[in-house]
């Protein structure tokens, strides 16, 4: 897959394009996308997935990071449109974040007019400043920080104001970050049968795996087989992950 840097977005581009996904990362491995998340939506656009990852520098003004990351992707989509790199079809655009990269698209589906098909929102978090920075736990003491919004604000916000009405929520059974649980109630009263929640094994960092390529010899050897096998165990977590976002982006995909 060939990655394109435009206008400080990371892009992929596939032959045949069937959707276009808006991808969010976690606080600290956001400013390189398309490198720590390489694995992942490089396999999302092998099935036909336009991917544009905006990076970005996480600050306490979630809701400035949040409008800032919505002006970036609609300034590369009409970019690629304008230089006829992509096509001006009426493609279904989907966001998809992990961790921080959830609460921003909550955030854009909440204070933004924007139009999706829907939002898929892995290992979902909305942590305070002080458990999320530890820095902030020894300066509250003296000095009023928290993010902006506070997650309390936050919960209220997609309450009242979330439009984006199908949501796929995925958490990890060794998560000890994940939010999802009260997520996933204000999102099922607010779009009752709409939301579609998953239990994956794995853990916060799954969606940052990256694969080994296994190379094997001339001639297929038991050594080979162990590397296939174990392949197949060490990234069952992560090929899991692909399957599920996959069938939900389209359950009439083989798999």
């Amino acid at each position: 897959m060939d990655w394109k840097e435009v206008r400080g977005n990371w892009v992929i581009i596939p032959r045949r394009p069937v959707g276009i996904i808006h991808f969010l990362g976690g606080a600290f491995v956001a400013t390189a996308p398309h490198l720590t998340y390489r694995w992942l939506l490089e396999e999302l656009a092998a099935r036909g997935y336009v991917i544009v990852a905006t990076p970005f520098v996480n600050t306490l003004d979630h809701q400035a990071i949040a409008e800032s990351v919505l002006i970036n992707f609609e300034r590369v989509i009409e970019r690629l449109q304008d230089s006829g790199e992509l096509r001006k079809l009426s493609l279904p655009v989907y966001g998809v974040g992990h961790s921080m990269g959830c609460k921003l698209h909550l955030l854009i589906g909440s204070l933004f007019s924007v139009q999706r098909a829907g939002n898929i929102l892995i290992s979902f978090n909305n942590y305070t400043a002080k458990d999320a920075i530890p820095l902030v736990e020894q300066l509250s003491s003296t000095l009023p920080i928290e993010f902006t919004p506070t997650p309390q604000e936050t919960d209220r916000l997609v309450q009242v104001n979330y439009q984006i009405r199908r949501n796929l929520l995925i958490k990890f059974r060794d998560d000890n970050l994940d939010q999802s649980a009260n997520l996933t109630k204000i999102l099922q009263k607010r779009f009752p049968e709409m939301v579609t929640i998953q239990t994956l094994s794995g853990n916060h960092t799954t969606p940052l795996g990256q694969e080994i390529k296994w190379q094997p010899g001339n001639s297929f050897t038991p050594l080979d087989a162990f590397g296939q096998w174990f392949k197949q165990e060490v990234y069952k977590d992560l090929y899991q992950l692909k399957k599920i976002i996959l069938f939900w982006l389209n359950p009439q995909i083989s798999l």
